[in-house]
């Protein structure tokens, strides 16, 4: 069933379809959230977004994008809230790196893994400190693979600013992970 025939059930108080629509985009908000405001937050952020999408599911208007637009919309405006009052941000736990990293285990030397955890560390810790607008065109296009028209309409901007903002964010995350990679090369080479 689709978004539009579920939301339309949704409308009429069907429970059931609430659970198909929450189950078919929870995550997808949840890994938005995740790298926006810290594993603590996305919980809240992806509550308070289906509670917003329950309590007036007539707000959407499909005419303006697909639901998952709408909702990223309604997470974004959590999310904004929750960086506007500066609440910690935690470490990244993402599952999906854990599979990926489970799987490169299988076929690389321990000395291999460790290093790779280290500088997928590192990636997520630079982003962290990225400014929310450019960590917000890092999550969108590289982490959620969503294209630059549909960035640009769930951060409201123009695409050419999704791609300044994106390449800027490529820029300082470069000089970020190169000042750390800097001092180990010292060390290493040290005699």
């Amino acid at each position: 069933m689709d978004d539009r025939a579920l939301l339309e059930r949704v409308r009429r108080g069907d429970e059931h379809a609430f659970s198909r629509l929450y189950a078919r985009y929870q995550s997808t908000i949840y890994r938005y959230a995740m790298h926006m405001c810290g594993a603590a937050a996305a919980d809240d952020v992806v509550q308070d977004t289906f509670v917003a999408l329950l309590r007036q599911p007539a707000k959407y208007d499909a005419s303006r994008g697909p639901l998952v637009s709408y909702l990223f919309g309604i997470a974004r405006h959590y999310v904004l809230k929750r960086l506007a009052i500066e609440l910690p941000l935690d470490p990244l736990d993402d599952a999906d790196g854990e599979a990926v990293a489970l799987r490169a285990a299988e076929i690389a030397t321990p000395l291999d893994v460790a290093s790779r955890a280290e500088l997928v560390a590192q990636v997520r810790d630079a982003i962290q400190t990225l400014p929310p607008a450019y960590r917000e065109a890092v999550v969108l296009c590289e982490l959620q693979d969503m294209d630059y028209a549909a960035a640009a309409a769930i951060m409201q901007c123009p695409i050419g600013t999704v791609r300044s903002r994106l390449h800027r964010a490529k820029a300082m995350l470069t000089t970020k992970l190169a000042t750390l990679q800097s001092p180990s090369l010292a060390t290493r080479q040290a005699p």
